[in-house]
């Protein structure tokens, strides 16, 4: 792999360099730098400011916040709980996850745009002084010595950024360039659908609880966002070009069918603008690592956005990460095996959740908008009804995961 940095370029000596300063990367960043190593954290954008981004913050990232002691400064930040979760499947509603008897602090989803939860982690993070945060900076290259990574290539806008590291880390998201560049084999685990996202104003007679509704051939999610409602509409995979071809007048119709309470808003939907695609993929690393080299989060495992539980395993993947890698950063004895215990140790709640959401789309989804007959409720969730205790069960495995991490590294700052 050759090496492309320019001789005139800008370079920095660091212990890890993590690529991508989405939730993994600056979670990661901010639990090394608290241990006591020199991290350097690439962001290609000049802010975190993109909307439509994944906004909820479960449980066990909550709780990982009280075990860093910045729980109560970021619930300071504007937010909304999501105690409980329900849908309403042909017209009946079911409440499908209840958080209020969950094992942990924090017993509700908090819904926090991803922007203002990034500049926390970066304002914290930027207190420790191992801690260097470069923006506008876009990893396009691995260094590369005998086999193994030893650091990356940016391109900032004021020139070649080039980064010698001990550890490369790529949090760069589900269009990894540093799992590109790495040669690693992704499998595609296919995704039988995309989601369009748009914002409509709420009325204060509206719901405030997170709310999905399924029915004849729709599917529509509700976020609720204080003054608006965050939304997504599910639609076969690729099905975005008929869509625009039948125009937005027929889109809005759709939008007011399927929720009626809508019907005096979905003109807020002008044109095609305020639409956004989120084309859903599902997919993850044959093997997350290379001598030198370690992938966490999106760039690991892109999720299906069910549950939205892609954040959540992000921020498990870099607890876990500086759980493991802190300790070896610190002594100089990182080697290969060290990396292959992350995946070990993060492969298992990956694998099992992306079954149970591929299950969801190809079962539940796929089958509810292939079809325009009236939905009936599944047996799954007429159980839920009949036993209401029963919504602890999806409760725990949205809120908490299959194996949530626990904070052990150590604060080498502490006073």
């Amino acid at each position: 792999m050759s090496d492309p940095a320019a001789h005139d370029a800008e370079i920095l000596e660091t212990q890890c360099c993590i690529a991508g300063g989405g939730p993994a990367g600056m979670v990661l960043g901010l639990l090394l730098a608290r241990a006591g190593i020199d991290v350097v954290v690439l962001e290609k954008h000049g802010d975190f400011l993109r909307d439509f981004r994944g906004d909820t913050i479960h449980p066990s990232t909550l709780q990982v916040m009280y075990e860093l002691g910045l729980l109560d400064d970021l619930l300071k930040r504007p937010h909304q709980k999501a105690t409980y979760l329900t849908g309403v499947i042909g017209g009946v509603e079911v409440r499908v996850a209840d958080f209020g008897h969950l094992p942990t602090r924090c017993r509700f989803i908090a819904f926090m745009p991803q922007w203002d939860f990034l500049d926390f982690i970066a304002d914290r993070a930027k207190r420790y002084p191992t801690f260097h945060l470069r923006m506008n900076a876009a990893v396009d290259g691995l260094r590369e010595d005998s086999g193994r990574i030893v650091g990356a290539h940016a391109t900032t806008p004021d020139g070649a950024l080039e980064i010698r590291a001990t550890l490369t880390v790529g949090a760069d998201g589900r269009h990894s360039t540093v799992r590109d560049k790495a040669g690693l084999i992704v499998e595609d685990l296919g995704a039988p659908i995309d989601v369009l996202w748009m914002r409509l104003s709420r009325r204060p007679t509206d719901p405030d609880q997170p709310l999905g509704r399924f029915d004849r051939g729709k599917v529509f999610v509700m976020l609720f966002r204080g003054e608006y409602w965050q939304c997504g509409y599910v639609i076969p995979k690729g099905d975005i070009e008929e869509l625009r071809r039948r125009g937005i007048e027929v889109f809005r119709e759709d939008v007011a069918e399927i929720a009626p309470f809508m019907r005096d808003r979905v003109g807020e939907l002008k044109d095609w603008d305020d639409v956004k695609l989120l084309t859903v993929t599902v997919d993850r690393l044959k093997t997350w690592y290379r001598p030198g080299l370690l992938c966490i989060g999106d760039a690991a495992h892109a999720m299906s956005p069910i549950g939205g539980v892609g954040i959540n395993l992000a921020i498990q993947d870099a607890v876990a990460t500086a759980n493991r890698l802190a300790g070896p950063l610190r002594e100089g004895s990182l080697e290969t095996d060290h990396l292959a215990k992350v995946q070990k140790r993060r492969e298992f709640p990956t694998r099992w959740t992306q079954r149970l959401q591929i299950f969801l789309q190809d079962r539940v989804l796929g089958r509810v908008i292939g079809s325009n007959a009236r939905l009936p409720v599944p047996w799954p969730l007429r159980l839920l009804r009949r036993f209401p205790f029963l919504s602890r069960i999806p409760a725990r495995i949205i809120g908490m995961g299959l194996r949530p991490e626990h904070v052990r590294t150590p604060d080498e700052f502490a006073s």
